[in-house]
């Protein structure tokens, strides 16, 4: 699996819940809606939260700083359609979670996921 980084284990991140990872030299949020996994940029654009550690709710991730909020599946700011997270590739293998970056400044339909 080239370019595929380990981060977690599956048991990890349940669902309903969501889990912050390093990959690589990014942070990343992964959350689970459902049994499907999702990846998208841990830092929150507006001061740097912690999106990974925000409340999942449906396909929604609020940063605990501040509340903004993004779908997970897309990345997409849930209020302002400029404002997007890059979306990663994501999956579970053999109880691991496994993450593709996608390149860096890529957001939702530049090249991500």
């Amino acid at each position: 699996m080239p370019d595929w980084i380990p981060v977690a284990a599956a048991s990890e991140c349940l669902p309903g819940t969501s889990i912050e990872r390093v990959a690589g030299d990014r942070m990343v949020a992964i959350a689970n809606v459902d049994g499907t996994l999702h990846a998208i940029d841990g830092l929150c654009p507006h001061q740097g939260g912690p999106l990974g550690t925000g409340v999942l709710c449906g396909t929604t991730l609020t940063c605990p700083w501040h509340g903004w909020q993004f779908d997970v599946t897309t990345g997409r700011h849930r209020i302002s359609a400029i404002v997007r997270q890059a979306v990663h590739e994501v999956c579970e293998r053999e109880g691991t979670i496994f993450v593709r970056l996608a390149p860096a400044g890529a957001a939702a339909g530049e090249g991500g996921a």
